[in-house]
């Protein structure tokens, strides 16, 4: 395996985006989901002539800036990720040796081994968040096993990542031991608590939760269940 897996906090940094045809303008909408400081964004195109009104309101969210210029290669300094998706190979490749450089994370889109980072075919339902690769040798494998998974989990275990979010600051809260509380996650995780929320079954989700919980948060589990059934 070539490649590293890793989940990246995103807040409070600042990324780039060099070229922002359609593969750019994913990175972009992906990007503002992980609430970084600021994205700046590098095209030659002017806005006053961008008609695509989906386009314009990317450009225009409060964390990006937009500037109608070529690339420069201290562009990249202070930044956390960069993206390389121009048209133009060059252009591309002095991304990547700007961010070699300065050792900064670059996503280069036509010559992936030229950069330090892929990114991922994924798959979101509320804070569950999948992710898969190929080590970039079949993004169509990467596509159709991304399809095959959302056909068989669809929203089975969203509404879980959302329940056991709740139910862990608690659990630490107690001080058990570390096996004890491990434990408990994996008794609760290899129930039927999916199976029973998806039914929408309250009576049976409440009982797992009281047998599976110790007995001095059985009083929150109204709570932990709050529109979730």
């Amino acid at each position: 395996m070539r490649y590293y897996p890793l989940l990246l906090d995103l807040h409070g940094t600042h990324c780039l985006i060099v070229g922002f045809g359609k593969v750019g303008q994913r990175k972009l909408a992906t990007l503002l989901k992980a609430n970084p400081a600021e994205v700046t964004v590098l095209d030659t195109f002017a806005l006053e002539d961008v008609e695509d009104t989906e386009l314009l309101q990317l450009l225009n969210n409060p964390l990006v800036t937009y500037a109608q210029r070529d690339f420069e290669a201290s562009d990249v300094t202070g930044k956390t990720l960069v993206f390389a998706s121009t048209g133009n190979r060059d252009v591309n490749k002095a991304v990547s040796s700007a961010c070699a450089a300065q050792r900064i994370l670059c996503n280069v889109i036509d010559d992936p081994s030229s950069g330090t980072f892929t990114v991922p075919a994924h798959i979101e339902n509320g804070e569950l968040l999948i992710t898969l690769s190929t080590g970039g040798a079949s993004p169509a494998l990467s596509r159709k096993i991304k399809k095959e998974l959302q056909q068989q989990i669809g929203n089975k275990y969203a509404p879980v990542v959302t329940l056991m979010g709740r139910i862990r600051p608690l659990i630490l809260e107690q001080a058990n031991d570390t096996a004890q509380n491990t434990v408990l996650f994996r008794r609760l995780v290899s129930s039927d608590i999916a199976e029973v929320i998806q039914k929408k079954d309250r009576i049976a989700a409440e009982s797992i939760l009281r047998s599976t919980l110790p007995e001095t948060l059985h009083s929150t589990i109204g709570a932990l269940l709050h529109e979730l059934i």
